[in-house]
């Protein structure tokens, strides 16, 4: 039983990981200077899970409102991306960014 459990947790890490793809030190960059202007402390990395994070940038992040976001290539918003997936709330260092 503890070994089915430790290989759903390991195949849920890899998958959830994979689903980015991005540098999260040039992530937490960008994030610092598109995001971080608008919404301050209230979108921090450890708002959401992993799974969040990533269902965010899948379907959402087109069509996010703000200015920050439109200047920002599909390059640059995977890597934002990874740096919020990594510092998510269910993530093995959640982070607040601050």
């Amino acid at each position: 039983m503890k070994k089915i459990v430790l290989l759903s947790i390991l195949i849920l890490m890899i998958t959830s990981s994979a689903m980015a793809e991005g540098n999260a030190r040039k992530g937490k960059y960008l994030f610092k200077k598109n995001c971080k202007l608008c919404h301050g402390k209230e979108m921090a990395p450890l708002t959401k899970t992993m799974a969040q994070w990533d269902n965010y940038f899948q379907k959402q992040a087109a069509t996010h409102p703000g200015e920050g976001v439109k200047s920002l290539s599909e390059s640059d918003l995977k890597d934002v991306n990874q740096f919020l997936h990594d510092g998510a709330s269910d993530a093995p260092s959640p982070m607040s960014c601050y």
